[in-house]
């Protein structure tokens, strides 16, 4: 009777051991791929950070490329531009100013 108590008792121990081992693998196993997902997230949130960053100096760039179109556009709109453009691309002058030709 005491040698299949002590026999049960070493199955037991044994089941229980094991059971342990079992577990204690299971947990490695899931720190382990935890670690590895870290790491990997890390790496995008890396990416992320330098496409924010670009997308944000593309902003920037547009946002003032606005404001110079914005400015361009009040331009076009005065005398002084239309008076430079007649002298540029029509050849026109005011009333009051002589044009001078030189002699070739």
């Amino acid at each position: 009777m005491k040698e299949k108590r002590k026999l049960k008792r070493r199955r037991d121990k044994l089941g229980n051991r094991m059971a342990l081992i079992g577990i204690t693998l299971v947990i490695l196993s899931m720190v382990a791929v935890v670690n590895l997902r870290g790491t990997s997230l890390k790496g995008r949130d890396l990416e992320y950070q330098i496409k924010e960053e670009n997308l944000q100096l593309r902003l920037d760039q547009e946002e003032s490329r606005a404001v110079q179109l914005e400015e361009d556009r009040i331009y076009v709109q005065t005398k002084q531009y239309i008076e430079k453009m007649a002298k540029e691309k029509l050849g026109l002058v005011n009333q009051d100013e002589i044009l001078l030709k030189p002699v070739q």
